[in-house]
């Protein structure tokens, strides 16, 4: 310090930080009157921009007023270098973090508006901010006159070892990242493993996939083995979907009439049940002259996979009442079983899965007619 200080230079240092402190609520006002407005806008970039520029233009306008303090005052050479370099850090630092507060934030906007559901895929979330975030860090020691070579050289040579330590982590991540680029499964997809395991996936992270089957419980599967296996999507290339449902009427039923009747069902759930396709298109396919029966087929429309639940359950009650009330006849399967017991047939007619008659010989049991 080339002089002591006087009361002149603390006035002008003391209102150099209040500037800078009222500078920063009048912004912090500002922006929060700026995140109303873009609340209300259909794009939500707006909103983590403005969010996260609450942090870092009050730090700026703070940081301003400190440096415009330090410079007012009677400071040596190295103590004004030193203060300046501390307050680039911090300011640095603060940009840092803002920015990655911002890709991260775009980034996860982005991956909603492509999947178009509420979960998000925080693996490319997650490497963008650690990219930004190692950038601001480099930054940083630069400025503060640290030589990031040595470093960049020691990650260079390490990144090898690392590499060979985390080849289960690492596949992972790279499977993860073949997932979502090449689009095959997106978060709100509903997908089911040839190993059994189904339902809806909520995330993608760097590691694996959290899939939440109809029982809301979690399943946890591995990025690489999510893409080295057998996979349906029921979600793509569309997440409407066609369903069927056998049914069957008797020998002397109306065909014609069934199926007219059954259309007419069809449209009448199509319209009614939450989740199903308004617009599809009533199929009914006969297929089958079963041993009581003709057999067919009936196509729903469902909006997605869960759906179909509710509207097989829906059309079989509303199919069932319509039978009754029209006539039509519904035969439940019988089996005859003839039973022979020495010469004397008998007949027990029993209920199973398809109509005809089996002939069982029981040989007769020798008896003694002798008294004991």
């Amino acid at each position: 310090m080339d002089r002591a200080l006087t009361l002149h230079d603390w006035t002008i240092a003391g209102t150099a930080v209040l500037c800078g402190l009222a500078a920063a609520v009048l912004l912090r006002m500002s922006l929060r009157w700026l995140g109303e407005r873009a609340s209300r806008t259909r794009w939500g970039g707006d909103d983590v921009i403005v969010d996260a520029a609450r942090a870092l233009v009050p730090c700026a306008a703070i940081a301003g007023g400190l440096a415009a303090a330090a410079a007012a005052l009677p400071l040596t050479p190295r103590t004004g270098r030193t203060v300046t370099l501390v307050l680039s850090a911090l300011l640095i630092l603060a940009a840092t973090v803002t920015a990655a507060r911002i890709v991260a934030g775009l980034v996860k906007s982005l991956a909603q508006s492509r999947s178009g559901v509420a979960g998000s895929a925080t693996i490319f979330v997650n490497i963008s901010r650690v990219v930004v975030l190692a950038i601001g860090f480099l930054v940083v020691l630069q400025t503060l006159g640290v030589s990031i070579a040595p470093l960049l050289t020691a990650l260079g040579v390490g990144g090898l070892a690392v590499a060979l330590a985390l080849q289960d982590t690492l596949a992972n991540l790279f499977a993860g990242v073949h997932i979502l680029a090449a689009k095959t499964v997106q978060p709100g997809d509903y997908i089911r493993l040839t190993s059994g395991e189904e339902g809806y996936v909520v995330d993608i992270n760097w590691r694996n996939t959290s899939v939440r089957n109809l029982s809301n419980n979690l399943v946890i599967i591995p990025n690489a083995k999510l893409a080295g296996t057998n996979m349906t999507n029921y979600s793509r290339p569309e997440q409407e979907l066609s369903i069927m449902v056998q049914a069957g009427v008797g020998y002397d039923a109306d065909l014609d009439r069934v199926e007219q009747v059954t259309v007419e069902v069809v449209d009448e759930v199509m319209k009614d049940i939450t989740g199903a396709v308004p617009d599809h298109e009533a199929a009914i396919r006969f297929h089958t002259f079963g041993d009581s029966r003709i057999g067919f087929t009936v196509i729903l429309g469902v909006g997605e996979f869960s759906d179909q639940y509710r509207i097989k359950h829906e059309f079989i009650k509303r199919l069932h009442r319509r039978y009754r009330a029209e006539g039509i006849p519904v035969p439940a399967p019988t089996r005859t079983v003839t039973v022979r017991q020495g010469a004397v047939p008998v007949l027990i007619p029993h209920q199973r899965d398809a109509e005809h008659r089996d002939a069982v010989d029981v040989p007769a049991v020798p008896h003694d007619d002798t008294q004991a």
